[in-house]
C-alpha cells in the first residue's frame, strides 16, 4: 500500500486576506464595495487630521486607546506603520435619503463597522486594522462603543485603531489605492485597512 501525500493549497497573503473579507461579508451580511491593495510608502500623512480629533469632532478625543492623544502623534502612527510593506483597503457603500440623512449615516457606519469587527475576528491579532473613527470593540451596557480608557485595554486583541486618527488622509488613500471616495450623492462611503509584510 502506497502512501499518499495530501495535496496541499498554498495562498499567498493577498488571497487569504481577501478570503477573510468575504467570510467577514457573510458572516455580517454587509456588502463589501470596493477592495484595493497598495505599498504603505503610498500612503498620505496629515498633521491637520489629528487637529481635527483636537476639536473632539466625533466625542472621543481622550476617551479611547485608539484616539489622540492615547493614540500618539502623526509620526508615532506613522512609525508603527510604515513598519509594514502593504495596506488593503476596503470600503462599504451607503444609500441616503439625502446628503442631511445623519441616521443613515450612523447605520451605515455601524454595519461598516460590524463587517470590520468580523473581519479583524478572522484575521487574528497579528494584522493590525483600522477602521472608520474610534475602536468599536467595547460596548456598554447599553449597547454603545465604550473603551476602558484610561484604565488599560481589556481586549487589546480586538483592538481597532481608527484611520482618521493615524492621520492618514483618507482622499488620498483612496486614490492610491484606486478606490472611489465620493460614490455619488444621497451615498456615504466608509473605510478600513489591515497592514502585512510582503514576507508573512
Amino acid at each position: 500500500m502506497t502512501d499518499r501525500i495530501c495535496p496541499v493549497t498554498f495562498y499567498t497573503m493577498t488571497e487569504i486576506i481577501r478570503k477573510t473579507l468575504a467570510a467577514a461579508e457573510t458572516s455580517s451580511a454587509v456588502r463589501v464595495h470596493e477592495y484595493g491593495e497598495l505599498p504603505v510608502s503610498a500612503l498620505v500623512f496629515s498633521r491637520e487630521l489629528l487637529k481635527s480629533c483636537e476639536t473632539n469632532v466625533c466625542g472621543h478625543y481622550n476617551s479611547s486607546w485608539t484616539c489622540p492623544p492615547a493614540s500618539g502623534t502623526v509620526e508615532e502612527q506613522q512609525k508603527k506603520i510604515l513598519a509594514f510593506k502593504n495596506a488593503f483597503i476596503f470600503t462599504t457603500k451607503h444609500e441616503l435619503e439625502d446628503s442631511f440623512d445623519y441616521e443613515g449615516m450612523t447605520k451605515g457606519k455601524e454595519l461598516h463597522t460590524f463587517l470590520t469587527l468580523e473581519f479583524k475576528a478572522g484575521l487574528g491579532d497579528a494584522f493590525p486594522v483600522y477602521g472608520a473613527g474610534s475602536c468599536p470593540s467595547c460596548k456598554d451596557e447599553n449597547g454603545k462603543t465604550h473603551c476602558a480608557f484610561p484604565d488599560p485595554c481589556l481586549f487589546p486583541e480586538k483592538k481597532i485603531g481608527s484611520i482618521e486618527a493615524a492621520g492618514i488622509n483618507v482622499t488620498e488613500l483612496s486614490k492610491a489605492a484606486g478606490i472611489t471616495y465620493n460614490n455619488g450623492p444621497n451615498t456615504v462611503t466608509y473605510f478600513s485597512m489591515t497592514l502585512w509584510n510582503a514576507g508573512d
